[in-house]
């Protein structure tokens, strides 16, 4: 499913801190967040990147086609963690350095919480692996307060800074413990997931869980094993052009785009000479191929780490009951150098620009919401002057009142509500009318009223004269 509403990120945070709370399972939530990810770098936002187990989210889920971030890492960050723009948590430019105005303090202001606080203080256990990025970078030597593990995370892996090498990234935490050592086959996208997988592992099951898994992958510098660049390199002997036409078709077939839109090539990002594939020499285009096949490469290991961890969750028992967000916190970069460019605009496909701008290239990347039983978003509860349904997936149960008797429609075959099936499945009339009364018990629904407005009013006014509103 394909929604095209604008949902920002900086909602994000607020919107599932504020809700959790009132229901009365409440659900484990994985946010997992991607690095300089353009809009098109994904399978199921049109792309030649295979990226199945993403797909498969997305399949159980809701791709979001007018999703919005910063245009940058760290502010994105900011607001993903807090649910404000990233200049009220403090975090108007980035970590590099502490510029002593309030939306500029290279890092998340004390005096608003993150998600992280509000669902531990909610009942969760939390935990965090891998990018961090919302602390200044004078303070990597020296917990300052503004740590994983001392703004709400339980526990914490991961590197602080906002980029750097995938063999030695530094500076590496756990928890408040700096770690210098690393193993020889140590590759940090690989280390995320063993150690999301581990949280996981190690988590009780009788306590909701928020995970927020953030890759650097994949952020320059280009690094992925040999084995897993050479998969991919054979697709690109094409050249961007071709793909980049290939991605715009694809992204009219999902949807994305309307049939009516022509293809863009942007002139201006090049000063007004934007260079076609034949145009390179022979060695910039191997080149060329040999990056994006590493690019690639380096978003299909995070895909694999992402199905590694749907299926520990599955095997805890926990699936079921699981919300899966997917996101990258900004547009591909033109940093690289000119074969760098022409990678962005491929993987900004159909946008404008790139990271670190506000043109839709910068601001516009995958969004992807997923419950781990597709079927529990789709069931919904309604009653009004004793007039009552529950949708559970395509099945509507639904009465005009409490004197009349229940109707079942099937939404897929019938959404304007002329067959009534309830004679014809009597068991699932039951089954759902049951669901409906857990509900109304559980949320205060009975005893049903359906006397008329005026009567209403005098019966309840002269069972109750005082009408101040104080409880």
């Amino acid at each position: 499913m394909i929604n095209r509403i604008v949902y920002t990120s900086f909602l994000l945070g607020a919107s599932f801190a504020s809700t959790e709370a009132q229901v009365s399972t409440p659900p484990n939530i994985v946010l997992i967040l991607c690095d300089d990810m353009g809009f098109s770098d994904l399978g199921c936002y049109g792309s030649e990147i295979q990226t199945p187990n993403i797909d498969r989210l997305a399949e159980n889920g809701v791709r979001f086609s007018l999703f919005k971030n910063t245009g940058r890492s760290c502010p994105s960050r900011a607001a993903l963690l807090t649910g404000h723009y990233q200049h009220e948590a403090g975090m108007g430019w980035m970590t590099a350095v502490d510029e002593h105005r309030p939306g500029y303090r290279g890092q998340i202001t004390k005096n608003i919480p993150t998600i992280a606080e509000v669902m531990k203080a909610n009942g969760y256990s939390t935990y965090m692996s891998g990018k961090w990025h919302v602390t200044v970078d004078g303070a990597f030597d020296t917990p300052n307060g503004s740590y994983p593990a001392q703004r709400g995370f339980d526990k914490y892996y991961g590197c602080l800074s906002g980029g750097g090498s995938y063999y030695k990234p530094t500076p590496v935490y756990s928890n408040l413990t700096r770690i210098k050592e690393f193993p020889d086959d140590y590759y940090y996208t690989t280390a995320i997931t063993d150690s999301t997988v581990s949280f996981v592992k190690q988590h009780p099951t009788d306590k909701p869980m928020f995970m927020y898994v953030a890759h650097y992958a994949p952020h320059l510098p280009l690094q992925a094993p040999a084995d897993r660049v050479e998969k991919c390199r054979d697709r690109y002997k094409v050249g961007y052009d071709m793909l980049r036409k290939q991605r715009f078709d694809r992204l009219k077939e999902l949807k994305f785009i309307s049939d009516e839109m022509d293809y863009p090539v942007y002139q201006k990002e090049f000063d007004g000479k934007r260079p076609s594939w034949e145009t390179l020499t022979p060695k910039q285009q191997e080149q060329w191929i040999t990056d994006m096949a590493t690019y690639a490469a380096m978003i299909e290991i995070v895909d694999s780490g992402i199905g590694e961890l749907v299926e520990t969750i599955k095997e805890k028992g926990m699936l079921d009951n699981t919300v899966f967000i997917f996101l990258s916190d900004n547009g591909a970069t033109k940093e690289g150098g000119y074969l760098g460019q022409l990678m962005a605009d491929l993987s900004n496909t159909p946008y404008r620009s790139y990271k670190s701008q506000c043109f839709q290239g910068g601001t516009s990347t995958p969004f992807i919401l997923s419950y781990g039983d597709k079927i529990k978003p789709r069931e919904l509860y309604f009653e009004h002057q004793s007039s009552c349904a529950i949708i559970s997936n395509h099945w509507k149960l639904v009465r005009g009142s409490r004197n009349e008797p229940w109707e079942l429609i099937d939404l897929s075959a019938d959404p304007f509500e002329t067959k009534d099936l309830s004679a014809q499945y009597p068991k699932l009339v039951k089954k759902l009318e049951a669901k409906w009364n857990k509900w109304a018990k559980q949320c205060n629904v009975f005893p049903l009223e359906n006397k008329p407005w005026t009567e209403r009013i005098n019966y309840y006014l002269k069972q109750n004269p005082d009408q101040s509103g104080i409880e």
